[in-house]
């Protein structure tokens, strides 16, 4: 049991490090997560994804902390939730898809 939360740890750590390098580079044209729309978030690369959602989990929309974040297993089950949503509405904020969603994930735990 222990060594299950030491490497969810570490994979969250890992996570956030690559997601807020990424972020970081907004001058190359990247948008910020909490910029992007659905749309923006269909067309980034699958094995990018689960790093977009973990980062709008969280933090907030002023890249300020605000929950410890979800278990590897709550990010693969999230995503293709996210992406389907996010395809039925292009043009909604995704930062605010996920926690539209986060919100329901929680509720039904």
């Amino acid at each position: 049991m222990k060594l299950k939360r030491i490497a969810t740890a570490v994979l969250a750590t890992t996570l956030f490090a690559s997601s807020t390098v990424v972020f970081a580079q907004s001058s190359s044209g990247k948008k910020a997560v909490e910029k992007m729309t659905c749309e923006d978030f269909v067309g980034l690369q699958d094995s990018f994804k689960p790093d977009a959602v973990y980062w709008a989990i969280a933090y907030g929309e002023d890249g300020k902390p605000e929950s410890a974040g979800v278990s590897v297993e709550g990010i693969e089950r999230m995503v293709p939730v996210i992406v389907e949503a996010c395809q039925t509405t292009p043009k909604q904020s995704f930062w605010q898809k996920v926690k539209a969603e986060f919100t329901k994930l929680r509720q039904k735990l």
